[in-house]
């Protein structure tokens, strides 16, 4: 295998697929970090669904946004239902193959010597090329939940990165060498690692500094709780001021500044400040007292490496539904389940500033802010051994 570097750097494939964002942002996270190093060489970082069909690229993408926004619960049902070891990964790689030809023939053309990938579609393949001896790279797999589901697993590979301690056991238990695991994270923009002043950055942006600040998230697919979010703080007995980010939603900005205004008449100590995209995201969350939103992987690890405990509202049922396990489990979150109650709990929140300070601490400790650094060093540096690892049952 690819031991020795090449002669102009090793050459680095990083696979994603665009159903959500977050495996895109883990990518990106991993493609910076990879070009900061010596050694590398050509870097390319591809959305595997851009090799794909038309259809096949709607089918991915498109019908789980739409689930997402339209019939959350079937995505929890398919969620929990295909998530049995490998009971489901010979049929999916059957449809997979099927629609993937081009991406083969760009893997062999490019030669990679390390692949990575932030998504399951590109490792099940890769997965089976390694097998089938018609691909020479080592395949390393970055899973972007705090869980593994069962979609994730592949046969044949190399390394697996997790999130957490329990998710290595996980695969442990499953038959996966323990040596080819490594907890390092999921990998978040190397800006999170850069610890600011937060009095100074709420100064710098014209926040109260006596007020508790919320940072209150979109999600990136236009499917927003912010409207019941921001309903709910107008029940809020604390004075408090909140940012809300919209990202690229124009027509839901202009909605949510509309409903600030009139709840900051009414409600004299409540200010909001209403934004669309941004690339500060760092800086806000390290600002912030609380977050509230949807547990999403990779805003769930961004909170964690900024120490911001966070306020779950309307988790998408099956994976975000078990991150928000572990976070309630290890004390960093808090759940709300009806909107009607969103002042109640914060306001028992801020009732008891010790709790919020734990909760902070808490988050600080399971955060890893040098997750993407971990996983690039792994690779580059510490590889555990040349030969694919391949799970008993392999065909």
């Amino acid at each position: 295998m690819h031991n020795s570097p090449h002669p102009d750097g090793r050459r680095v494939l990083i696979l994603s697929a665009s159903a959500g964002t977050g495996h895109v942002r883990a990518a990106e996270a991993l493609e910076k970090v990879f070009r900061q190093q010596p050694g590398v060489g050509e870097v390319r970082n591809i959305d595997a669904l851009r090799f794909t069909n038309k259809l096949f690229r709607d089918f991915y993408s498109k019908l789980y946004i739409a689930l997402v926004q339209r019939a959350p619960t079937v995505l929890g049902i398919v969620y929990n239902s295909t998530d049995e070891p490998w009971k489901t990964d010979r049929m999916r790689l059957m449809l997979d193959r099927l629609n993937t030809g081009p991406l083969e023939r760009f893997i062999a053309k490019f030669k990679p010597d390390i692949t990575v990938c932030t998504h399951f579609l590109p490792s099940e393949i890769i997965s089976y090329l390694i097998t089938k001896k018609k691909l020479n790279a080592r395949l390393s797999i970055v899973v972007t939940d705090l869980d593994v589901h069962a979609m994730w697993l592949c046969r044949t590979f190399h390394r697996y990165f997790v999130a957490l301690e329990e998710s290595k056991v996980h695969l442990e238990v499953l038959g996966l060498p323990g040596k080819n695991i490594t907890v390092s994270g999921i990998p978040i923009d190397p800006a999170f690692s850069k610890i600011e002043d937060r009095n100074i950055l709420r100064a710098q942006a014209g926040f109260d500094m006596e007020r508790p600040l919320f940072l209150i998230s979109v999600g990136a697919l236009g499917v927003s709780p912010a409207a019941g979010v921001l309903d709910g703080l107008s029940r809020l007995r604390h004075p408090a001021q909140a940012v809300v980010i919209c990202g690229k939603n124009t027509a839901l900005q202009a909605g949510l500044e509309n409903q600030a205004r009139a709840i900051e008449a009414a409600k004299p100590g409540l200010t909001f400040k209403v934004i669309g995209y941004t690339n500060e995201m760092h800086r806000w969350m390290q600002m912030a007292d609380l977050f509230i939103g949807k547990p999403g992987g990779l805003t769930t690890a961004e909170s964690l490496a900024s120490g911001l405990p966070m306020v779950i509202v309307s988790p998408i049922p099956g994976q975000e539904d078990r991150n928000s396990d572990h976070l309630l489990e290890k004390g960093i979150a808090l759940k709300c389940n009806e909107f009607t109650t969103l002042g109640y709990k914060i306001d028992g929140l801020l009732d008891q500033p010790a709790q919020m300070q734990w909760m902070r601490e808490r988050a600080r400790t399971f955060g890893r802010p040098h997750a993407a650094m971990t996983i690039v060093d792994s690779l580059l540096n510490h590889p555990v051994d040349d030969a694919a690892k391949v799970v008993p049952g392999a065909t």
